[in-house]
């Protein structure tokens, strides 16, 4: 990752907010000669200081359990917002035309070293967390206890649980944070001009960062 110091966030507790509100990472290993990628939800922890760490799960069938180099570092990336910023909503355009399209995107990363678990109690405390986090905000929740003992004790035999202790974490928020304060007020219309939840969500976070006055 690429930040450089005007979209630089370093902020833990703002890093591990941006995670729990889009908790699907991208998982990266080497094995071998090759790189590996696989698509993963994970829960953030405070501890161990200063960066906390990273509890997931894979299916026992991923080919990263078998070829992980020993000690070999993985990032683990999330991606929150991002949304196409055009030109045409800079008011600066009519001025000299010197301006060209970018995206804005919120991201995070996160290396480490990656421990395995295959102890079936781990498993089944990080599968009711991970699921007790999602269902939280439903009226009526699903909860792993729902189901039959013998059918979960089943499915956590398919599966293999990670921690990642964090020794590197890092956030770019990319947000419009160059422009001018007309500029940026100019984002935010044509972002809620757009109105998909994407764009609502990225015209928040160039307010909230930049404290545009609309």
């Amino acid at each position: 990752m690429y930040p450089p110091t005007l979209f630089r966030e370093e902020r833990v507790e703002v890093l591990h907010a941006l995670v729990a509100a889009h908790p699907l990472g991208l998982l990266i290993t080497r094995g071998g000669s090759r790189l590996r990628s696989c698509h993963v939800p994970m829960l953030a922890e405070p501890a161990p200081a200063p960066y906390g760490k990273l509890c997931g799960h894979v299916s026992r069938a991923n080919p990263v359990l078998s070829d992980l180099d020993p000690d070999t570092p993985a990032l683990a990336v999330f991606q929150g917002p991002a949304h196409y910023i055009t030109p045409s909503w800079y008011p600066s355009k009519q001025d000299d035309g010197r301006v060209v399209p970018t995206w804005n995107y919120v991201g995070v990363q996160a290396e480490g070293t990656l421990r395995f678990h295959e102890d079936a109690d781990w498993l089944r405390t990080h599968i009711t967390a991970l699921t007790d986090k999602q269902e939280e905000h439903r009226d009526e929740p699903w909860a792993v206890t729902d189901a039959p003992v013998e059918f979960i004790d089943r499915m956590l035999k398919g599966i293999v649980g990670f921690e990642m202790t964090i020794t590197s974490l890092i956030g770019t928020w990319k947000v419009s944070q160059n422009r001018t304060p007309v500029d940026q007020a100019g984002v935010v219309a044509g972002l809620r001009e757009v109105g998909s939840d994407a764009a609502l969500a990225m015209a928040d976070i160039v307010v909230e960062q930049n404290g545009v006055a609309i």
